[in-house]
């Protein structure tokens, strides 16, 4: 009995210490530097056009090489896009990301799924909302690159992750990246519209 919890104490310690923030430029984290980048996005996606063009002279995460159809088309969404607020942090939308993070850095899985669905992580941390969404960014450890491939979303049925980031409704965001055993480096962004907290 002691010796599992003790193994399971490790495991979770392991599992926080691979986890620690990833460091962006300027010494910022990579959790913060995805937030502002994707406020940025929201607040002057006129602006972020530019941006996306840009990106696509240096990093192929615009998809602008792979993908050119979708990478014209997000630039024509954004260049009508309207402005939107700012999303503010969170602390339990960041901790049920993070949760998802650390799952996947100890399993190697994809995607959205897991033990837990974002709902269930969220009300872990006291919190509840009517509306809420989840974008992952894979092999991305730059905040641009990590934003850019979202709002292109390349393959993506419905662009659901662009919609997300764009959805006025929200108003909340958890990000955290981590290391991911295949991919090297995942993003988990929860979105939410206004919590509730019990």
């Amino acid at each position: 009995m002691a010796k599992s919890r003790a193994a399971e104490t490790a495991g979770v310690l392991a599992c926080l210490l691979v986890l620690l923030p990833f460091t962006a430029a300027h010494g910022q984290s990579l959790d913060s530097a995805v937030l502002n980048e994707l406020n940025f996005a929201r607040t002057q996606p006129q602006a972020y056009a530019r941006v996306l063009e840009d990106e696509s002279q240096r990093s192929r995460a615009s998809g602008a090489y792979d993908d050119p159809a979708a990478f014209r088309e997000a630039v024509a969404f954004l260049e009508r896009q309207q402005p939107l607020p700012p999303l503010s942090a969170d602390d339990a939308l960041a901790e049920a990301a993070l949760d998802h993070a650390a799952l996947q850095a100890r399993d190697g899985g994809f995607g959205h799924g897991g033990d837990e669905p974002l709902s269930q992580r969220l009300r872990r941390y006291g919190a509840f909302a009517s509306l809420m969404a989840e974008d992952i960014a894979y092999g991305y450890a730059d905040p641009r690159e990590v934003v850019s491939q979202l709002i292109v979303d390349s393959g993506v049925p419905g662009r659901g992750h662009r919609a997300n980031i764009f959805n006025p409704t929200f108003r909340t965001l958890g990000v955290a990246c981590g290391p991911h055993p295949t991919y090297g480096v995942m993003c988990v962004t929860d979105f939410a519209s206004r919590l509730m907290r019990r």
